[in-house]
């Protein structure tokens, strides 16, 4: 499970001396790992992702893959004019403290 820590200044409005966990105040050496994004959807809301991630400078345009088509679902056969989905890769390395 993700455990989230609260911002720097919330811990000195409560009085504490730090907001951090007692684990996190011992320096570890950041290591690398690598994380996969995998985007489904129609072409259009693909590109407007992935220029929000861009905008928020988490990734680049060019380190996503060139769109995949994603098979039909057999289950949603028949019901109408499905949406095309369609499906980018990113790798990216971040750093785990």
């Amino acid at each position: 499970m993700l455990q989230y820590l609260e911002s720097p200044g919330a811990g000195a409005a409560s009085g504490s001396a730090s907001s951090l966990p007692p684990s996190a105040s011992s320096p570890r050496p950041p290591r690398p790992e690598k994380v996969r994004h995998l985007l489904y959807g129609s072409l259009p809301a693909l590109d407007r992702t992935i220029k929000r991630l861009h905008a928020l400078g988490y990734a680049e345009p060019n380190d996503w893959s060139n769109p995949i088509p994603v098979p039909p679902n057999p289950a949603e056969a028949g019901q109408g004019n499905p949406v095309e989905i369609w499906m980018v890769i990113l790798t990216k390395t971040v750093l785990l403290a």
